[in-house]
């Protein structure tokens, strides 16, 4: 089984989340390569895809909300996962999900999503970032809480081992409620 692991992410820090999901779904012997948002063009060769994007201003970054428009035709047939990483503090804030996001479950057919705490460094920062968190008051440091991200990421591969090992043996598979 053949994942697409894709985000957006300004700084990098979203960059590293897909990195380890990729990491663990080929611990869980599957195959899983980590793309750039706009180096997709479709998704033909991958059975599933998590998706992530950094959250700025309560949104999705453009990168990842273009992939879906471009790809929302082959989102039909497989088993997609959505993830955002943009919360900070303790306790988090914001602590809900970005409001768009219901329309990129919708538009993708998404089993899941995940909220993940973010990282804020000020050196990353140019002048107007730096000028947005001090308004908002937003906290530096790293908030990735990791063993949350890779228990979500284990989850995944073993829904989609599965699912893999149903279609070897032809048993029909029920569509799982969540990861």
């Amino acid at each position: 089984m053949k994942v697409l692991v894709t985000a957006a992410s300004r700084h990098g820090s979203t960059k590293e989340i897909a990195t380890l999901i990729a990491g663990l779904m080929e611990d869980a012997g599957l195959v899983a390569d980590v793309r750039d948002p706009d180096d997709i063009t479709s998704l033909a060769g991958y059975d599933a895809a998590v998706i992530g994007s950094g959250v700025y201003m309560g949104r999705w970054l453009d990168p990842a909300r273009r992939l879906i428009e471009r790809c929302q035709s082959e989102f039909a047939g497989r088993r997609v996962w959505l993830f955002s990483c943009g919360s900070l503090g303790e306790p988090a804030k914001p602590d809900s999900e970005p409001g768009e996001v219901a329309g990129l479950r919708d538009a993708t057919g998404a089993i899941d999503h995940r909220v993940f705490h973010g990282r804020l460094v000020r050196s990353e920062l140019g002048f107007g970032e730096k000028v947005v968190v001090a308004g908002v008051r937003a906290p530096y440091g790293d908030y990735r809480r990791w063993d949350d991200i890779a228990t979500w990421a284990r989850q995944i591969a073993n829904a989609l081992r599965t699912v893999d090992l149903a279609a070897t043996l032809d048993i029909p598979v029920a569509e799982p409620i969540g990861a």
